[in-house]
């Protein structure tokens, strides 16, 4: 202990702890993010992982070690009962059934790190059905049908939130702050973190996914720039803030040169417009996030410029960090101790991520999954996508090719047919159908 007084978020849920006994999570998914929180809790106070659901136990069952769990403290559990036994005994529980998770009564909130649209939208949906709370780590559910999960939530009294730590919700942070001191919000974005490869296939990536402890399919999801779309199009969708072009620009704007580059052209900069979501491959913005704004009086540009923010007209706050998974556990603590999300999208679409071919399909071809060597993300505004039949990417996975599409073509429904036995393609249908009736009354 080192004396220092505990404030804010640590202060409230201790005393909750001391109240009614810590929060307790139940988690979807023990990979590389996985792991990182069930370490993570462990070091918290106030909060505790109650269950882990996966389908690879073992994985699961190494977190729980790691995290410093003794290996009679690991349960393996098949139903409800034997969760909620595991959790009053102070034990770990851990299971390879999603719905028994779900189900368990002494789970306050759930969090999922799947990282598969269709496992999540399962997921969450059974969550919200035995009244749990819902942490989407999983951003690619939540940009396929995430306005409809977060409408079932609010029919379930039950909290949707995206995950504090990923690029998405930091972002959202400095949007909210800079919107509270009256800026402009000219652009908001990300620094990409891994070096930009359009055409990146997982089998030149082996050795580097086994070097930082991942699986390569997820290391080519960000590598090939897939990852940076999908979490653009999330801030998009809860803010009302727009690619500029098709798959944004994706400038080589150094930390210094951000607001100089991602503003507009009357500002000196390449947007065509201001309110704007963007990232950039230049130096020193990774692995932050970043708000571009510009002051509406004369008075505060000159002080901005004074406090050696930037020459101006426009400024970049920066956050330059994010930490992913460590903070995740934040947003479950606050969607139960105060009901409030840290990120929702917003009741319309205003962004969307299809997907592009990375190689030739052909007709006849079952399509693998998001980071794989069939397809990667791109963004666009939503009624650019409408107008072209894309595909969104959370239904590419085991879509079949109908029609020869060349590398760099988008998929549309026109080449290819989504997998009809999931529910996320059913879900997104209906938001669709709802969509085109609000258009045509329009």
């Amino acid at each position: 202990m080192t004396g220092v007084t505990q404030l804010g978020l640590a202060a409230e849920l201790a005393a909750r702890m001391e109240k009614s006994g810590p929060i307790t999570i139940g988690l979807a998914g023990a990979g590389q993010m996985g792991t990182d929180i069930v370490v993570e809790v462990a070091l918290m106070t106030g909060v505790r992982i109650g269950a882990i659901s996966e389908v690879r136990t073992e994985a699961a069952r190494d977190a729980a070690l790691l995290s410093g769990f003794a290996a009679d403290d690991i349960v393996n559990a098949s139903s409800p009962s034997d969760i909620d036994r595991a959790i009053e005994a102070n034990k770990i529980a851990i299971t390879d059934d999603l719905n028994a998770l779900c189900a368990a009564g002494r789970i306050d909130v759930v969090i999922d790190a799947t990282g598969n649209p269709n496992i999540g939208t399962l997921f969450a949906l059974e969550a919200m059905k035995n009244g749990k709370h819902v942490v989407m780590l999983n951003v690619e559910a939540d940009i396929t049908v995430g306005r409809f999960l977060k409408e079932e939530a609010r029919k379930a009294g039950v909290v949707y939130t995206g995950a504090a730590g990923d690029e998405p919700a930091c972002t959202m942070e400095i949007i909210s702050f800079a919107q509270s001191l009256g800026f402009e919000i000219v652009a908001a974005g990300k620094g990409k973190n891994n070096p930009l490869k359009f055409d990146a296939m997982p089998a030149d990536y082996e050795q580097e996914a086994r070097e930082r402890n991942m699986n390569a399919r997820m290391l080519v999801e960000f590598v090939d720039g897939t990852k940076t779309m999908v979490e653009m199009v999330a801030v998009a969708n809860a803010t009302g803030l727009v690619p500029d072009v098709p798959g944004m620009h994706g400038p080589k704007a150094t930390r210094e040169e951000l607001a100089q580059v991602l503003c507009t052209k009357e500002d000196g900069g390449i947007l065509s417009r201001s309110g704007v979501v963007d990232y950039s491959i230049g130096k020193g913005v990774a692995p932050g996030v970043f708000c571009i704004v510009k002051p509406k009086h004369p008075r505060v540009l000159e002080r901005m410029i004074d406090l050696k923010v930037g020459p101006g007209p426009c400024f970049s706050i920066l956050r330059p960090y994010h930490l992913t998974s460590l903070e995740t556990p934040l947003s479950a603590a606050r969607a139960v101790a105060f009901g409030k999300p840290d990120m929702q999208p917003l009741d319309h679409p205003v962004a969307e991520c299809v997907s592009v071919a990375k190689r030739d399909l052909q007709p006849g071809e079952t399509l693998g999954k998001i980071g794989e060597t069939d397809y990667r993300g791109f963004a666009m505004t939503w009624s650019e996508a409408r107008s072209e039949k894309a595909l969104p990417l959370g239904l590419s996975e085991r879509a079949k090719v109908i029609k020869p599409i060349k590398a760099g073509e988008r998929l549309t429904y026109d080449n290819c047919q989504p997998d009809e036995s999931f529910i996320v393609t059913q879900i997104r249908r209906r938001l669709d159908e709802a969509d085109q009736r609000f258009v045509s009354a329009a």
